[in-house]
């Protein structure tokens, strides 16, 4: 079954920086509450096209009762991103996820390196929010193509400046060239936690350098799956369901969840690209997975322990779920 939803307003919409907008929303019901949430996390907009996208919040996570992501208009938008800036307008109602966290804060950290790119800033700002109001030791790296298209610059300058963060901008039309991030995380405190958001070069770069450099706590958050599309298996393969005692034959090309939907299971699930984390499920046995989601790390994805069954594939069986 699709994961519970939220009736939400439109409360607000915001111009915040050259083809990005952010978007409050609030309960449609005054006796509905929403959930609490932690940094780094996200929801599911059920959009009335019939799309489900995922997006940060970026508002603090101490505020109640209020939702507030940024969504940039992507110039390969497959009609998530262009419907939210063509067609969302304020006192419109949807239904939303409850927040769902993928990108976890490590508040007694040492110390935090905040690294954003372009539209990644709204995890990254959420975060810094975070760490300044609880009075932790906090750096942040903001990276895009020029300022213009970066959101927030002006309430993160206020923020650092007030609270004494260093700040790091890089703007790629003022350097004439892309940030340096092997210069940019060079010496830092090796006990530190690293975050990134951003586009997928920059996230690999990211991942490299903090291994290069002996950063043990890396941690990234992806827009989109690496490969979402086509899948690999040439051959039938068959789950086993563990819980439900249910076999299920995935067909060549088909996702494991719309399989096991079709053969009348109901597994949880929302976006069906592999970054909402919805259809996470436990793996109890498997040969050999084929791991197509934009969530789990190189660790999680070696230990084989669960899998996003919206996404990812079964190379060589067998393969039993928890499910």
């Amino acid at each position: 079954m699709s994961s519970p939803t939220l009736n939400a307003l439109v409360h607000t919409m915001r111009y915040e920086a050259e083809g990005i907008v952010s978007v409050e929303f609030r309960p449609a019901s005054p006796e509905v509450d929403f959930p609490a949430f932690e940094a780094g996390s996200h929801i599911d907009l059920h959009l009335p096209n019939g799309l489900v996208r995922s997006y940060s919040l970026c508002n603090p996570a101490s505020d109640r009762q209020r939702y507030v992501v940024g969504v940039a208009n992507d110039r390969k938008s497959r009609g998530g991103s262009r419907y939210v800036h063509q067609q969302l307008r304020v006192g419109m109602t949807l239904p939303i996820s409850a927040p769902r966290n993928n990108f976890h804060l490590e508040e007694g950290a040492e110390r935090s390196v905040l690294v954003a790119g372009g539209i990644g800033v709204t995890p990254i700002w959420c975060m810094l929010q975070r760490l300044v109001a609880i009075g932790k030791p906090v750096e942040m790296i903001y990276c895009a193509r020029t300022r213009k298209e970066a959101a927030f610059c002006d309430a993160i300058e206020a923020l650092a400046r007030e609270n004494q963060v260093a700040l790091t901008w890089h703007f790629d039309a003022d350097k004439g060239a892309p940030p340096d991030l092997a210069a940019m995380l060079g010496g830092k405190s090796a006990g530190s936690h690293f975050y990134c958001c951003g586009p997928a070069p920059m996230l690999d770069a990211f991942e490299k350098h903090c291994e290069q450099l002996g950063y043990a706590n890396a941690h990234v958050e992806r827009f989109a799956a690496a490969h979402v599309e086509a899948p690999s298996a040439t051959e039938a393969y068959v789950v086993e369901c563990a819980k439900s005692g249910k076999s299920v034959e995935v067909p060549p090309g088909k996702s494991i969840l719309d399989s096991l939907i079709d053969a009348g299971l109901n597994p949880d699930h929302s976006c069906k690209e592999g970054v909402c984390g919805a259809c996470e499920t436990k793996i109890v046995s498997a040969g050999e997975i084929e791991h197509r989601d934009g969530i789990l790390t190189k660790a999680e994805r070696a230990a084989n322990k669960t899998m996003m069954i919206c996404v990812s594939q079964c190379r060589r069986g067998p393969l039993v779920l928890d499910i």
